[in-house]
């Protein structure tokens, strides 16, 4: 290649991605358009949908149509899991030029097959963020369990009947307990059964302990009985779990860093020999060979951390 054609690649490249910068910004940052109310629309009149949200709406749809298949939750529901505020479209949009972004820089700066890491990176380091709020969504919620269900004790103590506690605690409680009541509150006024909602949020949350609060009230509307004194109960059992819960996780404290650190390790020495010296990775990304050791690199990584998060995680 010649110092012109090189020449010419690169101020491709470059007008490519900022382009593609360019478009992101906007996408991010771009001013709403001003939305006429519902109340000065004639009925029965509504602007016609953009064709690019038609397109994601259909391309967003047919995906969760497949998760419904598959017995997988769907896209919307797990938005609403991690507490997201935008559609699925939106989401999938970003992902999308997220990825194109990343795509276009790690080939002006690498090679072709760095930008393509790079793009499918995006939308596994999304669904990976999407899973840790779910997951830490969910651990607040079992940590605030047992204030929750004081709470509804003394509610019922007072007086209140079981859906005024709920109602209570729904606007005293915080997030995320006083979203997931609000939700079984909502439900039972529009006629859903007040111990199917409660079952569907314990499935929501993966709660086992909550699962337990389910079948205690579900007991107890059947047979009878002062219902505060068995959430006090059950919430001294949660209590106690609590206590063993943290007290295991103190103690595998070191074993789980030294799983994190062992699993970022390979990529912190491979990113500062990068950067030091270049030719000295060339190999693994211009040759054959140099393909096959990444790809082998790469499974025996995702084994060891197979095997260290097994080694870490206890269960009781």
């Amino acid at each position: 290649m010649t110092s012109t054609q090189g020449t010419a690649l690169l101020v491709t490249a470059a007008v490519t991605a900022a382009l593609a910068v360019g478009v992101l910004a906007y996408a991010l940052i771009m001013p709403r358009p001003a939305r006429v109310p519902f109340a000065r629309r004639r009925p029965g009149v509504n602007p016609p949908p953009h064709p690019l949200h038609r397109a994601f709406a259909a391309v967003t749809n047919r995906v969760e149509r497949r998760r419904r298949d598959r017995g997988t939750p769907a896209g919307t529901q797990l938005l609403d899991l991690a507490a997201v505020k935008i559609g699925p479209e939106q989401f999938v949009l970003r992902i999308i030029i997220g990825a194109l972004v990343a795509g276009v820089l790690g080939w002006v700066l690498g090679n072709v097959l760095i930008g393509l890491l790079l793009m499918i990176a995006v939308p596994v380091i999304s669904r990976w963020v999407i899973g840790l709020r779910i997951a830490k969504r969910q651990q607040l919620f079992a940590d605030q369990l047992e204030d929750s269900l004081l709470l509804m004790a003394s509610s019922l103590r007072a007086g209140h009947s079981l859906p005024q506690a709920l109602a209570s605690l729904a606007e005293e409680a915080e997030s995320p307990t006083a979203e997931e009541f609000t939700r079984v509150v909502n439900e039972t006024r529009v006629g859903r059964d007040l111990g199917e909602a409660l079952e569907v949020t314990g499935q929501r949350m993966d709660s086992e302990d909550f699962t337990w609060v389910t079948q205690a009230i579900a007991i107890n509307r059947e047979v009878g009985g002062n219902l505060a004194e068995v959430l006090d109960g059950v919430a001294g059992t949660i209590r106690q779990r609590n206590e063993i819960r943290r007290q295991v996780a103190t103690l595998s404290a070191e074993g789980r860093l030294s799983a994190v650190i062992l699993m970022l390790l390979p990529f912190g020495v491979g990113g500062f020999l990068l950067l030091t010296n270049p030719a000295y990775l060339a190999p693994f990304i211009e040759t054959p060979i140099g393909y096959v050791l990444l790809g082998i690199s790469a499974s025996l990584l995702l084994l060891g951390g197979l095997w260290l998060r097994k080694t870490v995680e206890v269960k009781f």
